[in-house]
């Protein structure tokens, strides 16, 4: 079991979850990170205590200073601050539950401190899978998914550790707010209606990423990396009720699910815990009062980004990394209202076509498609 973390995004969903955890079963903090939320920090700070604390803004990490001038902790700002707290040596594991592709360095920096890294953070796989999975092995490192999906198949593949039997991993995905609408229906949908998440509380990017399914095109690209699997072996099925939230598939045709109730501290606690369980704070499952659970095939007409998504990671290179960073500027966009919510999945697709991908060797391979396709988007504005 986790004894210490550092909590990269510690004032978001996933990272605040992580604390509710942390609290119950007394694990220590030795670094927490935010962008620029400074109120709620140092709430945290007073109450864990670490050692080091780290706001991206920089402007956010001199109030931060100025509030907690009272207390020894160490406060640093930008990428520079990510990586020290992601290689924090008092620390065992490292939850990444940052956003967006800021996630990538401090993985790699985790990995090579040799931290065990409990990843909440799909961009990191998605942009930099082969590069993140060659430092896992290389420095012999646990790196356990925080995804419910991603931890509901590593949960049902630790029956049958032998990949063989392995034929199929299907992702659940609620299909979010815009589930059954056409793209008709969809080419004028408001930010406030994107936004209604039916099942789970995230903050915006996310939840817009959900709406569009951008979400579980990252997925699928995630899972592959996790788990050694080719992209033709993964599937997508929509489970409006959220209890179902993975499944995988064995050449018998038996179909192992892991079901539970939409509540994130489940998976971020196994992924704590791991290999042992204990009580939660989520409550029982209790299936009569679910009654009835539904699957329905995706629309990849519709949900455009879904679509591109799959052909990025059958592109294969920096392909994926691009169509992540086109995403990444598109859904801002949107959320600022300069560009509809159709928009986001043409500009990602359009990036995949019209961007070269390259051979992915190194981080600056990374970096490179990152930017040319931010720089891509902003031009077709």
């Amino acid at each position: 079991m986790t004894r210490c973390i550092s909590v990269l995004g510690s004032t978001g969903s996933i990272g605040t979850q992580t604390l509710d955890v942390a609290r119950k079963y007394n694990i220590k903090i030795s670094a927490l990170t935010a962008h620029s939320n400074v109120k709620l920090i140092e709430e945290q700070i007073r109450e864990f205590k670490p050692s080091l604390a780290v706001m991206f803004d920089e402007k956010a990490a001199s109030d931060l200073k100025t509030r907690i001038a009272d207390l020894d902790v160490r406060i640093l700002s930008g990428m520079d601050g990510l990586i020290e707290a992601a290689a924090e040596e008092s620390c065992d594991t490292v939850l990444n539950s940052l956003v967006g592709m800021v996630g990538l360095e401090p993985t790699l920096a985790a990995a090579e401190a040799r931290k065990n890294i409990a990843l909440a953070n799909k961009e990191t796989l998605v942009a930099g899978g082969e590069l993140v999975m060659n430092k896992v092995k290389e420095y012999g490192v646990k790196l356990l998914p925080v995804d419910s999906e991603h931890s509901a198949i590593f949960q049902c593949l630790e029956g049958c550790p032998d990949r063989k039997y392995l034929k199929k991993l299907i992702l659940t995905a609620s299909g979010g707010p815009f589930f059954g609408k056409t793209r008709g229906e969809l080419e004028k949908v408001t930010l406030s209606e994107a936004l209604r998440h039916p099942n789970w509380s995230m903050g915006a990017k996310i939840t817009i990423d959900s709406a569009t399914m951008m979400n579980k095109g990252l997925e699928i690209i995630e899972a592959r990396w996790l788990f050694d699997v080719p992209g033709e072996s993964i599937d997508v099925v929509v489970h409006r009720q959220s209890i179902i939230h993975s499944l995988v598939e064995f050449t018998d045709n038996s179909v192992l699910a892991q079901l539970g109730n939409p509540d994130m501290r489940i998976p971020i606690q196994y992924a704590l815990t791991y290999p042992e369980r204990y009580p939660s704070l989520v409550k029982p499952l209790n299936l009569s009062e679910i009654a009835t659970v539904t699957f329905d095939s995706p629309d990849y007409e519709a949900f455009e980004c879904l679509k591109a998504c799959k052909k990025a990671l059958s592109l294969g290179g920096t392909a994926p990394a691009v169509a992540n960073a086109a995403n990444e500027v598109a859904n801002a966009l949107f959320r600022e209202g300069k560009i509809s919510f159709l928009k986001i999945g043409e500009l990602v697709s359009r990036s995949i076509e019209e961007v070269e991908s390259t051979l992915l060797n190194t981080l600056e391979d990374v970096l490179n498609a990152d930017k040319a396709a931010r720089d891509f988007v902003l031009s077709c504005i």
